[in-house]
């Protein structure tokens, strides 16, 4: 091996050196790997020379000067051999040369389109600025290569970007179809009157118009400023007569607009003749306190109007029981006896007591309950009515026996220990001062005694059925546990799993219902009672009737009747809660109730138009609870299909009676 020790080469090979270190360290590996190759691809160009030793000298990270020794072979393809004859020439034109290959980058895509004009890409190559002395076919083919690349990610990131702007655009369209421009044309500050057909701007100009002229009109008729009071007026009129029930603009009769116009002239004359700011104001103060007082008097009437049709019974439903009792003398089933006697008494089934005069809204628990019940055979409905409504109650679930579960219906009539010695209740119902509070015609139960009076005149509270469930272990004295169903509630899941839940001692199972500061004691009890506020917290939760689960035994153990006798005979003048059921409830079962998950009983379908259709549909049980129920006309609609799916309009006595959806 030779050893060239001479200084120009050296030098030469250092500026190649340092030039090339990061790239010879961090391939040193790739460079003894291709070791085979590069030394035949070195044999194969340089096939009569000699290996040769080289020393360089480098500074290190630390700025040390270092020595390294390697061999020829072991240079990568990117280093040039150069002829010492040649290397002051070639040092001489180096400035040039790295000028000139600054701009090798810019022609080199040119160069390559020519070249491939040419079909030949790397002859092209070669012929380029300073590739005589720099450009190898290696560097010529990894060009080549990086530049396809490059033309390649360039072409696919321009296809992913259309592809992009034609999803955006795709999106856009279809959002712009569900884009109710009238609701944002309403509020948007650009838009043009003309442009939106549910636009109210010149109703409520004119009703404003018509509220500043009467004002105007009284001022001028008591300053004596005739014509101006007469022009007013008729000004009033005419705009009156414009509006009619219109809610929008386009509803406007026409030429509507042109009378806006002159009731805005005659208010002008009459601000420049008549305004006075104190005179004015007061004006509108007083037109205010009267639409007040007015408004006021409305909503009293639609509150005894609510509570009329509340109390009313729908045409069909009248109907219904009628028909039904008819035949039930006619065609012989008052003969029948009760199926399934010997489960009525089973404590080991999973029992109900329904409480109704109501036949259609029974048979709408009994069915909702069995068809979403998992084992409808062990299930028993224990359905008490009065002695109006028993035949027709009986002959409906004898042609429509629910499938497999066993129903038993009884007489409140028959029930002979249950009168006015032992129940405080019925005597209290049975007293003058009840009836007189009831029917007599002069009591303050007028319009201005307000919608509260008016609820707790509805019948219902003088019906002894609604009362009953305070009797429970006396009306099955030999079963356990029975869970109390009203007859305006919508069964939606199967309630076998109430039964094997622990009460932990309590008598009743119940959901409470208070939210925040609502439903809580003091708003059903009377805590400026002394007997109230010593012995009930005001704060205390309150819970709901409708769907609850009673332990009987535990009933019985902590007489739970006489409670409610005792509290029933201090409340006889009504001093501690109003008539109903729900505050001696409250008052009977304190520190008894054991609160159900909010998922077996949702509230509130009978008076709030505004609940979580979401809790609704995964409720166990919905409640439509206030005036609204699901059978009258006031309704709330989007709440009356969870009910009427269970009702069978196919029936034929419902077709006779005309009951549809």
């Amino acid at each position: 091996m030779e050893l060239l020790n001479f200084f120009f080469f050296s030098s030469v090979l250092f500026f190649h050196y340092v030039a090339d270190s990061t790239i010879i360290g961090s391939c040193d590996q790739c460079h003894r790997a291709k070791e085979f190759d590069v030394t035949t691809s070195r044999n194969r160009n340089y096939p009569d020379e000699k290996d040769i030793d080289i020393i360089a000298t480098y500074s290190d990270a630390s700025g040390h000067i270092q020595l390294a020794r390697l061999k020829m072979r072991d240079l990568s393809d990117s280093w040039v051999w150069e002829n010492p004859s040649n290397a002051k020439t070639e040092q001489q034109n180096y400035s040039q040369g790295e000028m000139e290959s600054l701009q090798t980058d810019t022609r080199f895509e040119d160069n390559l389109k020519h070249s491939a004009d040419e079909h030949n890409p790397e002859e092209g190559l070669a012929r380029t600025p300073h590739s005589s002395s720099l450009m190898t076919p290696v560097k010529i083919k990894r060009r080549i290569m990086r530049l396809e690349r490059r033309k390649a990610r360039a072409a696919e990131l321009s296809q992913q970007n259309k592809e992009t702007d034609n999803r955006i655009v795709s999106a856009a369209i279809e959002r712009s179809k569900g884009f109710d421009t009238t609701i944002t044309g309403k509020y948007s500050i650009w838009r043009k009157e003309y442009e939106n057909p549910n636009s109210d701007s010149t109703v409520k100009l004119m009703r404003d118009q018509i509220i500043m002229a009467k004002a105007y009109s009284n001022i001028a008729k008591s300053k004596n400023k005739t014509a101006l009071y007469e022009a007013l007026v008729k000004h009033s009129r005419d705009s009156k007569l414009a509006i009619g029930d219109a809610n929008s603009d386009a509803e406007l009769q026409t030429g509507a607009l042109n009378w806006a116009k002159a009731m805005g002239h005659i208010l002008s004359v009459a601000k420049d003749r008549l305004y006075d700011c104190i005179l004015v104001a007061r004006k509108l103060r007083v037109m205010l306190q009267s639409t007040e007082n007015r408004v006021n008097l409305q909503k009293k009437r639609s509150a005894s109007l609510i509570q009329l049709a509340a109390k009313t019974v729908p045409r069909p439903l009248h109907c219904l029981p009628l028909q039904l009792a008819a035949d039930y003398y006619l065609q012989g089933y008052h003969k029948k006896e009760n199926l399934g006697k010997e489960k009525i008494e089973d404590p080991s089934l999973f029992h109900y007591a329904i409480f109704s005069d109501n036949v259609l809204a029974a048979s709408v628990v009994v069915n909702s309950t069995v068809q979403n019940a998992n084992e409808p055979e062990k299930h028993v409905f224990h359905i008490v009515t009065d002695k109006l409504n028993f035949p027709s109650m009986r002959m409906w679930f004898l042609i429509n026996p629910p499938s497999k579960a066993t129903i038993e219906v009884q007489n409140i009539d028959d029930f002979k220990w249950l009168n006015s010695s032992y129940c405080s209740v019925l005597r209290q119902l049975e007293s003058a001062r009840i009836k007189e509070y009831y029917f007599k015609a002069n009591h303050p139960s007028s319009l201005s005694a307000g919608s509260d009076n008016l609820k707790y005149r509805n019948p219902k509270y003088l019906s002894m059925l609604n009362h009953l469930r305070f009797y429970l272990p006396e009306v099955y004295p030999k079963l356990n546990k029975i869970l109390f169903l009203d007859d305006d509630i919508v069964v939606q899941k199967d309630l076998a799993p109430l039964w094997s839940i622990d009460l932990k001692g309590m008598v009743i199972g119940a959901v409470e219902t208070c939210k925040e500061s609502f439903h809580r004691f003091d708003k059903y009890l009377n805590f400026s009672n002394p007997l109230i506020s010593s012995n009930f917290s005001p704060d205390a939760c309150g819970w709901a009737f409708g769907m609850n689960m009673f332990d009987l035994k535990e009933w019985k153990k902590r007489n739970i009747t006489g409670i409610y006798h005792w509290w029933q005979d201090l409340n006889e003048d009504r001093t501690l809660w109003k008539l109903g059921t729900l505050p001696p409830g409250l008052i009977t079962f304190y520190k008894l109730t054991y609160p159900l998950d909010r998922g077996w009983h949702v509230l509130g379908l009978g008076y709030d138009p505004a609940l979580n259709l979401t809790e609704i549909e995964n409720a166990a049980v919905v409640h439509y609870n206030g005036n609204y129920k699901p059978w009258l006309n006031l309704a709330v609609s989007k709440y009356k299909s969870f009910w009427s799916k269970y009702v069978m309009f196919d029936n034929p006595y419902l077709q006779v009676c005309n009951l549809s959806e």
